[in-house]
């Protein structure tokens, strides 16, 4: 009467331990990237993955929009809700390593030429619990982990990707409302030069190819005014998808490309450490590590199985009588499964599960070369850009003073009205080509801190 219970206690504690690991050992990744960052970034590598996205965007109204997106985006409910089912699918597998008890009640009616009969039975037991000798089972929970872990590690990607590209969006539309006030303040100073060009050609002031050219610089102005209206209105609707609902005008950018994000400057890492803690490397990890267990359980399905099924209870013909003493049994039935012949399906399936390893690799060293070339474009460009914004500041200043010059003279006679047009020309393409300056700075701040995986792990 005691044997079952026994039985049963060692089954637990073969499941438990485990009796062999057929995992084979982590292959050694070479990514084949270099042990430094490149001589033109080195001397801007920061470290920005302990810093939330709250310190490292300092405009308010646009933190409030990341929010607002983390809180309400589709795609970023999508992982999120990957997740749940990967530990959904974890908890299912994890369930298979400890024996599943149940009870079961039974009423058999018999009968025939002989008196009808009646069996009533009640039993507790496990059913189809399967020794994991060889660690089959153990390999598939582990993989199912790892597994998760790799959809936590895409929901961090995800995020962060969102909080980049909500960024982006944010200033690609202040930018272009910038665009656009340049666009229609010269428009209205070129529509002030048309009508005064007019007035000179009815007095003769004034000849008919500049006033044809003066009409020219009014339309190149009318047709930026209208592109740049219709590039801001895109650019509204763009954010409007990433925030996951309408934004408030109040949390929208001036006519300014302000500087929203704000690094600070810390030790170098080497490209190895800081491209690790990068989310989407962390998958593709988690995801090698779930296909290398996959080739434990696949090995070990070439080896005997041992499945058992119990159970303990009562039986009677009657049921008042069903729980009295005398009407107790027991049955133990231990299965054995030895794999000999199935057509080559068992070495399929190691093959299968060896070259998803083998995938699962590849993946993850390109995870993080593509991480590598991300971050070194991004850090050269940093210094970089920064010159170039210098430049075009004092580009813009001194096509400014130029245009002032050249109107001047203009005026008194000393120079040609081509001349002057041309001055005009340079200093609004100038003021023009500084916004998007402005905007490629800002945006490669946002991308240098997308790529070397900063501030994922701040929610609010």
């Amino acid at each position: 009467m005691n044997k079952l219970p026994s039985l049963l206690a060692v089954a637990v504690a073969l499941a438990l331990s485990g009796c062999a690991s057929l995992v084979p050992r982590s292959t050694e990744v070479a990514p084949a990237i270099p042990a430094q960052w490149p001589a033109a970034a080195a001397a801007g590598t920061v470290d920005v993955a302990d810093i939330g996205w709250r310190d490292f965007f300092v405009d308010p109204r646009l933190q409030s929009v990341i929010n607002q997106a983390l809180d309400n985006n589709r795609d970023l409910r999508v992982a999120v809700l990957n997740v749940e089912r990967a530990r959904a699918q974890y908890r299912i597998q994890r369930a298979d390593r400890v024996p599943a008890v149940g009870v079961q009640g039974q009423m058999t009616r018999s009968g025939g030429d002989a008196p009808v009969t009646e069996q009533f039975s009640a039993n507790l037991g496990v059913v189809e619990f399967e020794l994991d000798l060889f660690g089959r089972v153990r390999n598939l929970s582990q993989a199912a982990l790892q597994q998760y872990f790799a959809e936590a590690a895409n929901r961090r990607s995800a995020q962060l990707s969102l909080v980049a590209e909500v960024a982006n969006a944010w200033l690609t539309l202040g930018a272009d409302n910038a665009q656009l006030r340049i666009a229609q303040a010269t428009l209205a100073s070129y529509e002030d030069s048309l009508r005064l060009t007019e007035a000179r050609r009815q007095l003769g002031g004034a000849s008919a190819l500049e006033l044809s050219q003066t009409r020219t610089l009014v339309e190149t102005a009318r047709t930026d005014v209208a592109r740049f209206a219709g590039q801001v209105a895109q650019d509204r609707n763009a954010l409007v998808l990433l925030a996951g609902g309408p934004v408030d005008d109040t949390l929208l950018p001036t006519t300014e490309v302000t500087e929203v994000a704000a690094l600070r400057p810390l030790p170098a890492g080497v490209p190895g450490e800081v491209l690790l803690r990068r989310p989407d490397v962390m998958a593709a990890e988690h995801t090698l590590l779930s296909a290398n267990a996959n080739i434990g359980a696949a090995r070990a399905a070439f080896f005997p199985s041992i499945s058992l099924t119990g159970s303990i209870g009562s039986a009677s013909s009657e049921l008042s009588n069903l729980f009295d003493s005398g009407t107790r049994v027991w049955s133990f039935m231990p299965k054995l499964n030895l794999p000999i012949f199935q057509g080559g399906k068992l070495r399929a399936n190691l093959g299968v599960a060896t070259a998803d390893r083998d995938i699962a690799l590849a993946q993850y060293e390109k995870a993080i070369q593509s991480g590598f070339r991300e971050a070194a474009d991004a850090l050269v460009l940093n210094d970089s850009l920064d010159a170039q914004l210098a430049s075009q500041q004092a580009l813009v200043a001194a096509a400014e003073q130029a245009q002032t010059l050249s109107q001047a003279r203009y005026d008194a006679g000393l120079d040609s009205f081509l001349t002057l047009l041309d001055a005009r020309r340079t200093a609004y393409t100038a003021r023009k080509s500084l916004v998007s300056t402005q905007l490629a700075q800002q945006s490669n701040q946002v991308a240098l801190y997308k790529v070397l995986g900063g501030g994922w792990h701040e929610r609010g």
